[in-house]
């Protein structure tokens, strides 16, 4: 007998689902590690949430209720309504305030910026990484520096009459400028300072967005022949223009809040040529004891920031290029 031979009609049978690669098996001590990761993350973003809520959103929340009372701290808070609010809009001193808290604020924010910007363009423009490191510590260790002490010391060189600024101008025979007592020089003054200690925040972006330009667009512009200036505000501003942005509204609203530097060099003068309306909130309620009232020169001040910020980013959204 021969042995049985296959047959034409013999099929193999290939099974045709999708072979699955084998999980991963997590060890017990790897998934503790994760939950403890996971424990430790949810802590710390508990903890950030509390501490804005706190010492944020609370207060915000008290001092909306407070500006519909009166209340001078030590007899109960009595019911107001919308009279402080109404109050406010008829407060000259007020409102004076305010117009110089805007014209400061708008002078800080544009000489923080260009200034900013050019330093930032002039380092980096430098190849050397140690010099590119040294001015960006040079320029922002004023911002490390406490407000009050600067503006202590700084009130102290531009006095009028024992400042050492008129002391050597007084050597050069010039004579000396009334730098806090008059009131632009007051303004100027106070608008220079805290740009000098501000600008080094607005340097550290715009350096670090500087450097983050790509370089075959760089590359590509001056094979096109485009020389440095037209490099700079065709291509290099525009890619940075969202750095620019961030810039532009963390300076503006800082601006708004200015009250250090004038009121430990100027007190708020000469006269009222350097009361900003952190100032006039000051005065209202721990000097005349009208806390309701400096509540709602709080929230009023609140809700022009939010407004400014709001048209801020409705124009970014022509002038931002987000890549």
């Amino acid at each position: 007998m021969s042995a049985p031979t296959s047959t034409p009609h013999a099929v193999l049978r290939v099974s045709t689902r999708e072979v699955k690669p084998p999980r991963p098996v997590r060890r017990p001590g790897a998934r503790r590690t994760a939950r403890r990761e996971g424990m430790f993350g949810y802590a710390m973003i508990a903890l950030s949430m509390l501490f804005v809520t706190v010492f944020t959103f609370i207060p915000i929340l008290a001092s909306l209720g407070l500006s519909f009372f009166d209340w001078d701290v030590i007899s109960p808070p009595t019911w107001a309504g919308l009279a402080n609010y109404q109050r406010f809009f008829t407060d000259g001193p007020v409102l004076q305030s305010f117009g110089v808290t805007i014209v400061m604020a708008i002078a800080i924010v544009a000489l923080q910026l260009s200034l900013g910007l050019f330093l930032a363009v002039l380092v980096n423009q430098r190849t050397s990484k140690f010099g590119r490191t040294f001015f960006r510590t040079a320029f922002y260790l004023p911002l490390l520096a406490s407000t009050a002490a600067v503006a202590i010391f700084m009130g102290y060189l531009f006095d009028a009459k024992f400042g050492a600024i008129n002391y050597y101008l007084g050597l050069l025979g010039m004579s000396g400028v009334p730098w806090l007592t008059s009131p632009f020089g007051a303004q100027v003054t106070i608008v220079l300072i805290v740009v000098w200690q501000q600008v080094g925040f607005t340097f550290v972006l715009f350096v670090s967005a500087l450097m983050a330009v790509p370089t075959d667009v760089l590359e590509a512009s001056s094979i096109d022949g485009a020389g440095p200036l037209r490099t700079l505000f065709r291509i290099k501003i525009p890619l940075i223009s969202p750095t620019i942005l961030f810039a532009a509204v963390i300076a503006f609203i800082n601006a708004m809040q200015l009250f250090d530097q004038p009121f430990i060099m100027t007190k708020g003068g000469p006269g009222t040529a350097t009361t900003t309306a952190t100032i006039s909130m000051y005065q209202t309620g721990f000097q005349n004891l009208q806390f309701g009232y400096s509540s709602a020169i709080a929230i009023i001040l609140l809700l022009l920031i939010l407004a400014i910020t709001g048209i801020q980013f409705l124009a970014s959204r022509k002038l931002v290029f987000y890549q």
